[in-house]
């Protein structure tokens, strides 16, 4: 399996897809962070320090896949990506909330995250929960606020991201990861605990992309692209803790609080090889399931990087 995805990227490369892929991912980086810096622009001295921290994490150098794609998927679906920005920007800002929780000593306890100090080192833990909180609430606003699609579309995206950070998505993946420190969890239940506690806002990026793009309604559509979120969500995961064992903090620019704190990852389910195998597996179903409509090879192409990714 796995000859069988490197054999695609190099497929890709030939058709100057892996160029293209980080010129797309460039743009999306530049739009979506020029965005979120005018977006958290604020004169209100009061809150000064607040928006301060706000901006100290949302506009930090991360990766920004999710809203990327979001992008993407409106795109392959045929509209304008430029639609969907607010909601790309409304779901980084909860993912961005997520780290700064996630990162607090009462959870994970990290001292650095995107090769910089904590958001609660920095500003302290109650300006650090107060920034969360903000950002979180905002993401609704903002999605809600969309002045490029219908208040109906609006409202669904309101809903898809709700849920997707809420009890049925982040959170509760985020409680069963806590409650299951100190005992070993089986392949499914570690499955079931990534799918809500990462792949949640992934399908998410996805949902909204299929929303911008009017293809919400469209269920074999939706469905198909439902199935790709949710493989490249746990490739995402797989990648992500197989890092953690094998490069530096360094280089993936936060600490190893996984490791230190004994949590369930696929590398303690299983050995490292067996996990990349199972992320390629994943990646061909990824890749199989939008076949149809990924006319450019984009998806396919950006499936096999986060397989591939060294960070």
């Amino acid at each position: 399996m796995t000859e069988m995805v490197i054999d695609m990227y190099h497929a890709f490369d030939t058709a100057c897809a892996e160029n293209i892929i980080k010129n797309e991912i460039k743009a999306s980086v530049d739009e979506v962070n020029s965005r979120i810096d005018e977006l958290l622009k604020s004169d209100d001295k009061d809150i000064s320090r607040l928006i301060e921290s706000m901006r100290y994490s949302a506009l930090s150098s991360g990766k920004r896949i999710r809203p990327f794609l979001t992008r993407i998927v409106c795109k392959s679906l045929g509209a304008e990506p430029q639609k969907a920005l607010d909601y790309a920007c409304a779901l980084e800002l909860i993912h961005t909330y997520s780290l700064i929780h996630d990162d607090l000593p009462a959870m994970d306890n990290d001292d650095y995250r995107r090769g910089m100090p904590t958001n609660h080192r920095v500003f302290g833990e109650a300006t650090a929960i107060l920034a969360g909180d903000a950002l979180l609430t905002y993401a609704f606003e903002i999605a809600a606020s969309n002045k490029m699609l219908s208040q109906s579309e609006n409202l669904k995206a309101v809903l898809i991201l709700s849920t997707a950070a809420g009890t049925k998505g982040m959170i509760g993946g985020q409680q069963i990861d806590m409650s299951s420190q100190g005992k070993m969890l089986s392949l499914d239940e570690l499955i079931r605990m990534h799918e809500l506690k990462t792949g949640a806002l992934i399908k998410a990026a996805v949902s909204l992309g299929v929303l911008a793009a009017g293809k919400a309604d469209d269920k074999e559509t939706a469905d198909a692209y439902y199935k790709y979120a949710s493989c490249i969500g746990l490739c995402f995961q797989i990648i992500d803790d197989i890092l953690d064992v094998t490069a530096s903090p360094i280089e993936t620019g936060k600490s190893a609080s996984d490791i230190e704190n004994k949590k369930n990852t696929f590398t303690s389910a299983m050995p490292v090889e067996e996990a990349y195998d199972y992320a390629v597996k994943k990646t061909i179903e990824a890749i199989m399931a939008v076949n149809r409509t990924d006319s450019d090879g984009m998806l396919a192409a950006f499936a096999t990087y986060l397989l591939m990714r060294q960070k």
